[in-house]
């Protein structure tokens, strides 16, 4: 099929599925469901959460009530409160899936259900073809071992702008068509009007095709899944005839750079447990990631049409973070969302370098403060709300905690260099803050803070060391003890650098300053000083600021940590980007997943080396 949008096209016949646009002003019929799910486990996260929360909070009003309280330390007790209630709200969350996990639930797939015709749906926009179809042919073939009823297509959906990439993207479907086993069809068009980006891809696709297709599985072009997942989801999904959307929980592969393998390994050694309290708790109101799900078409196209926004200067926006927002509309129509945190075999790939990880973070943050002016969408649940503001949150910290982090430089060592104290000396407004608070009980407070911090990690990680075939798959105790402590380490000195980062988004978010719409920076690659200098210029500075109040005996030695990460922002980033293939055993952070390479990922290799040879050789050809 061709025509004015797609220039490139090789697809079934139509099947058109109408998809209309959601107004969220008016609260939309619901469905009635089934339900499922004990109140006890969302009792055992927030009511934690609140109470040590509010015992923080009234401890602290007694510190600073002996000198009466002003309008600065009500501002500064209500910040304290609001970063530190999602702090312990980490902490409920991981005694939530523990208790889950202690309750030894088994986790099997349904014995009968009845066939689904399902899409395997690859959007993309400018990625390397070779990895997008080796991956692609990896986990077709990997699908094609397992027995099943259900009937798969695979849809490679591109949204390339760049002419070489396209071309290269219809050489690699043509060399995936003759060797892609039997049994599955394959489809590939590619829009030359990019409307909307990866939701207007994913819309023209429904919209055009959707009615054939009982579900869709979405993938990202870095996504591998085995056969079992796959089909795993499948058949969750015909067995739950009230399920919309079913989310699996990808564990990170491929990681070679030292902050790739940061997140790799926290994903593998502590992301399980917080995966299985968020599961447990949201219940059949999760959340969907955009990828690695498998959503029932019409339920979709029916519920989940999204609207345009006005932005904050009336301008015409297109919602980004739009994964939040489906779900969101998909239970608000009665239907379940939820999450299945043990379903192995899903994967992704995570970005290599500190800047790379930034770089993506600025969309996401810009889509989630977005989330702010969608909190009064008529008729959602209640949940789903929270995740919507959970996810704004999140961003929200990071300016809330350098706002901490400035009061407590400010403070100084001692009531003699208190910047704060002296300067109400001078103003009638505030006077007598804040009160002599001394430097020991300051230094406490905050080790308590990082300490809470930690326990998420410290929980995780204890739960392997205590298990002798969990520790044997990250390399014996001595390699596990010195993954965690390197990870440990190197978050701890990469976090100030993320908080003023991420600052920086939230304020240019509120400008309105947009980013491009960019493909992800698959492989990692080391950043020029002249860019690494441009580009963390603002912690630098920072952190000179706060030396200079070091030396001058202004500022606690409690922040040299602090002080440490901001001035070395640009080594630290730089070191980000080195590969560990060459470093001592001790240094690696292996996990699992590094250790053992899991096979579909080992096939989508060959099979992506395979591709790569079959375009090099076409190209060849045509120089000629």
């Amino acid at each position: 099929m061709q025509n004015n949008q797609h220039t490139i096209a090789d697809m079934p016949p139509l099947a058109p599925l109408v998809m209309p646009e959601q107004d969220f002003a008016t609260s939309p019929s619901t469905r009635e469901i089934t339900r499922g799910g004990h109140p006890i486990w969302r009792l055992g996260v927030f009511v934690p959460a609140l109470i040590g929360t509010a015992l923080l909070m009234w401890g602290l009003h007694g510190v600073l009530m002996q000198a009466g309280m002003t309008v600065l330390e009500w501002f500064l007790l209500s910040l304290i409160g609001v970063t530190f209630v999602w702090v312990t709200m980490a902490i409920s969350t991981v005694g939530v899936g523990l208790a889950a996990r202690l309750r030894s639930e088994r986790d099997d797939a349904p014995c009968s259900t009845d066939p689904l015709t399902v899409a395997l749906l690859v959007p993309i926009y400018n990625e390397v073809p070779a990895d997008v179809f080796g991956n692609a042919t990896a986990m077709l073939d990997d699908l094609t071992t397992r027995k099943t009823a259900h009937n798969f297509t695979l849809f490679i959906l591109s949204d390339s702008t760049d002419d070489t990439t396209a071309m290269q993207e219809w050489q690699a479907y043509q060399s995936l068509k003759t060797r892609a086993p039997q049994g599955i069809n394959i489809h590939y068009r590619r829009r030359t009007i990019n409307t909307d980006k990866k939701v207007g891809n994913l819309v023209d696709w429904i919209t055009g095709w959707g009615a054939d297709y009982d579900a869709m599985l979405v993938l990202d072009a870095d996504s591998l899944m085995t056969g079992r997942a796959i089909l795993r989801l499948c058949d969750e999904l015909a067995a739950d005839p009230d399920a919309g959307l079913i989310q699996s929980f990808p564990q990170l592969i491929g990681a070679e750079t030292v902050f790739a393998r940061i997140q790799q390994f926290s994903n593998v050694a502590y992301g399980w447990l917080l995966a299985e309290g968020l599961a447990r708790w949201a219940q059949h109101e999760g959340n969907y990631w955009g990828h690695n799900a498998i959503i029932r078409t019409r339920a979709f196209a029916a519920t989940a049409g999204l609207p345009h926004m006005k932005g904050l200067r009336g301008d015409d926006q297109l919602i980004l973070s739009h994964d939040f927002v489906e779900a969101s509309l998909l239970r608000r129509a009665g239907w379940r969302v939820r999450f299945l945190p043990r379903v192995t075999g899903s994967f992704e790939e995570t970005p290599g370098t500190l800047i790379d990880y930034v770089l993506r973070d600025r969309r996401w943050c810009r889509g989630n403060l977005q989330h702010l002016r969608l909190l009064g969408t008529r008729g959602l649940h209640p949940v789903s709300r929270f995740h919507m503001f959970q996810g704004a949150a999140a961003y929200l910290m990071s300016p809330a905690w350098f706002i901490l982090l400035v009061f407590w430089a400010l403070l100084g060592r001692d009531a003699e260099t208190n910047v704060i104290k002296y300067f109400n000396e001078t103003n009638p407004l505030f006077p007598n803050w804040p009160p002599e608070m001394s430097h020991i009980d300051s230094t406490v407070f905050l080790f308590i803070m990082y300490a809470m911090l930690l326990v998420p990690k410290l929980t995780g990680a204890g739960i392997i060391a205590a298990n002798g075939k969990a520790v044997r798959l990250f390399g014996g105790r001595i390699a596990f003890l010195g993954a965690f402590l390197v990870e440990v380490a190197l978050s701890i000195l990469f976090a100030p650098i993320l908080m003023v980062q991420q600052t920086r988004a939230v304020l240019r978010a509120g400008l309105g300053r947009q980013d491009g719409w960019a493909p992800q920076q698959r492989d990692a690659r080391a950043h020029s000083l002249r860019t690494l200098i441009g580009f963390h210029w603002v912690e630098t500075m920072i952190g000179l600021m706060l030396v200079v109040g070091l030396g001058a005996g202004l500022i606690s030695l409690w922040l040299l940590p602090i002080v440490f990460s901001l001035v070395l922002s640009v080594p630290l980033s730089a070191l980000s980007a080195v590969h560990l293939g060459r470093a001592p055993a001790g240094l690696r952070m292996e996990s699992p997943n590094s250790l053992r390479e899991p096979a579909i990922l080992t096939k989508a290799k060959k099979e992506r080396a395979l591709i790569r040879s079959s375009i090099a050789d076409k190209a060849g050809v045509a120089a000629e």
